[in-house]
């Protein structure tokens, strides 16, 4: 999967978090005299009593925005104190009787005069109320504050209130809804939770979290669902995960149709804690997390006061016991996640960027796909590689489209490692035509061992060259191998293009489809206003499955009982509707031509990547229907997905096919 929204997150993170120092809430109380530090021109006080909950209501947006409300009361429970987003976070200490409400904001002293308060003094705000929409992205939520830094603002330090009682969010307080983000509306009748709907905490995520925006809050025993990752974010369940209803094999949280999980919650490492998070696996379990619920980066979050580890996971990196042998054909997918064989110059990436700047040879990437290869997936005879990028990496703009480099030191460190010698077949993507990090021209191909399997050469494919099937003998055959499959389709614009190729094993032919999809960046995002999220970028993966189905069936339309195999990274899951298409189930209805072998495995083991805490299949192998009868094993090899020290973002699969010796072609 490519994501294209970690630039935008340095950003935020360099222009708002890194910029402000931050006292957190210590439970003490510090009297002060009164005093009113504000503008001169003071705003007219309104004539009702206005609180924070009053200011919040039970709803996404507050019923009062850009009205000025006057003293209103609260403690300090957490400040930002330096910066363009500098301000505090306050509560009332005496909450209605309503938890649909929330007890907490945010107030905005940006640049005005106003000074910084005290975590645990008592305050009374005046200002207006307002609503902050982080980025100015439309697809993020918005925030409720009060901005203090207008004319008439003010922050006035009062006796005590009292204290605040963190919220505990879990068994003994709130528990979380564990299966609906959001039920007011359905895919054919889509609806904005910031305007309409139902305000649901009981059942709905979204207004779970929204109900406790601002306030400060404590997990007990959070259990990590997630790595921590390259941001030291990390998203847990509460109570070890008691209240979660879908769990992998190995302790993550897996999706379903109609279950994304609401209950697991982002644990922020900025800007309550300096430093950064500690490096967890899936499984790890942290001591009691007590800080103030946030909403950014379309996520609803929690800037924790401490994080500490009371165990470290006892997750180990798996190996398959599916062995190239005998008659026992092995075929693999893996995304190695950009892979280039040189260290860019910066001053010829795009942007002039760090995060555009790698070194896999020398940072050891190489070497640890090697062994990864060699002994986890036990050296497969077919491997169909995701995310290859040309020789010279990140440059952009340097006519360079070749990727030999990128494999052969793959091949020579697979070798290293007691791996076979592979040989590799691909074909040079267009300059700037396959999407992906821009310079790196990411391309998918093939690994093989030609002392297990044999490809069928056959000479004109090319970057812009359609392959067809033709009837020889009887018999289907490829127009050109190794060859592209549509590749001036629109359905592949800005996309990798899928490479075909045959393969001969044991007498019998072999069709392999190798594919990686249009990325889900597109899509809206779980925690946005819009419900259920428009899945933006599932339409162009739709038109791709239809291409390739269609090209499928042209195999089969030969020879029904044809040897074919489409992998690699779909970008989407076993149950949508693109791999519906793909299988030739569009909808879920009619007969099957492909089988997906994730759907073999039991439910608690179908995952292969992990999204902000949420286990899921991207990654898939599919076959024809006389494949499928040949089947002697499917595994997904978890030795990325659930850990920081990982050698790509996606976890490999593998299959086992019993081919036994055969003339017929």
């Amino acid at each position: 999967m490519i994501l294209f929204s970690s630039w935008l997150h340095w950003f935020m993170v360099l222009t708002f978090t890194s910029l402000v120092n931050v006292v957190p809430f210590s439970g003490d109380i510090l009297n002060s005299n009164n005093n009113t530090y504000g503008f001169e021109n003071a705003i007219a006080q309104a004539p009702d009593i206005v609180l924070i909950h009053d200011i919040q209501g039970a709803s996404h947006t507050s019923k009062l925005v850009d009205k000025t409300v006057t003293d209103v009361p609260g403690v300090v429970t957490l400040v930002l104190d330096s910066g363009s987003g500098r301000g505090f976070y306050m509560q009332d200490p005496n909450p209605d009787d309503d938890d649909a409400t929330s007890e907490g904001i945010f107030v905005f002293l940006g640049k005005s005069e106003i000074p910084n308060p005290e975590v645990g003094q008592s305050v009374a705000v005046t200002g207006r109320v307002t609503e902050f929409r982080p980025g100015n992205n439309a697809n993020n939520l918005t925030t409720t504050q009060i901005t203090a830094n207008v004319e008439g603002g003010a922050v006035q330090i009062i006796d005590s209130l009292g204290t605040i009682t963190p919220t505990v969010i879990g068994t003994g307080g709130r528990i979380p809804p564990n299966t609906a983000i959001n039920d007011d509306f359905t895919a054919s009748d889509r609806g904005n939770v910031e305007t309409e709907g139902d305000f649901e905490p009981a059942s709905e995520g979204i207004d779970f979290y929204e109900s406790l925006e601002s306030m400060l809050v404590q997990i007990n025993n959070p259990l990590a669902v997630s790595p921590t990752n390259e941001f030291g974010e990390i998203w847990v369940l509460s109570d070890n995960g008691s209240n979660s209803t879908r769990r992998t094999v190995r302790g993550g949280s897996r999706i379903s149709p109609k279950d994304f999980n609401p209950e697991r919650i982002q644990i922020d490492d900025a800007p309550a804690i300096s430093g950064k998070s500690p490096e967890v696996n899936v499984g790890a379990t942290l001591g009691t997390i007590t800080g103030i619920v946030d909403y950014n980066f379309n996520s609803y979050e929690i800037l924790p006061f401490s994080i500490t580890v009371n165990s470290q996971s006892s997750l180990t990196k798996e190996k398959t016991n599916l062995i190239p042998e005998g008659n026992n054909l092995t075929v693999a997918t893996f995304n190695v996640e950009n892979l280039d064989a040189k260290l860019e110059d910066i001053n010829k990436v795009n942007k002039q960027q760090k995060s555009n700047v790698d070194d896999d040879l020398g940072n050891g990437k190489f070497a640890a796909l090697a062994d990864r290869i060699v002994t986890n997936l036990r050296s497969p005879d077919i491997i169909a590689l995701e995310e290859i990028q040309d020789n010279t990496g990140a440059e952009i703009d340097d006519g360079v489209v070749d990727a030999d480099r990128t494999y052969q030191e793959l091949i020579n460190a697979i070798a290293s490692s007691g791996g076979p010698t592979y040989d590799y077949r691909q074909i040079n993507p267009v300059e700037g035509q396959d999407g992906g990090q821009p310079g790196g021209n990411i391309r998918v191909g093939f690994l093989f061992n030609p002392n297990r399997v044999q490809f069928v050469d056959r000479a004109g494919g090319g970057s812009t060259t359609n392959t067809t099937v033709k009837k020889v003998n009887d018999q289907p055959e490829l127009s050109a191998s190794p060859g592209r499959i549509n590749p001036t389709n629109p359905a592949f614009d800005d996309s990798r293009k899928s490479l075909v190729g045959e393969f001969i094993f044991q007498g019998q032919k072999l069709f392999a489809i190798a594919n990686h999809w249009n990325s889900k960046g597109g899509d809206q995002p779980l925690y946005g206003p819009n419900q259920p999220p428009v899945l933006t970028a599932e339409t162009q993966r739709r038109q791709q499955a239809q291409v390739i189905n269609d090209f499928v069936d042209s195999i089969l339309a030969v020879d029904p009982k044809a040897n074919v195999v489409v992998l690699g990274d779909l970008n989407d899951f076993e149950f949508s509707e693109p791999l519906n298409i793909l299988k030739g189930k569009p909808s879920g209805r009619g007969s099957a031509v492909l089988r997906s072998l994730i759907e073999t495995l039991p439910a608690n083991e179908r995952y292969a990547y992990n999204f902000q805490g949420n286990a899921q299949v991207l990654d898939h192998i599919l076959v024809s229907q006389n494949l499928f009868k040949k089947l002697k094993g499917y595994d997904v090899v978890h030795i990325n997905s659930e850990f920081v020290e990982q050698d790509s973002d996606h976890d490999p699969s593998v299959a086992q096919f019993d081919l036994p010796v055969t003339s017929d072609q």
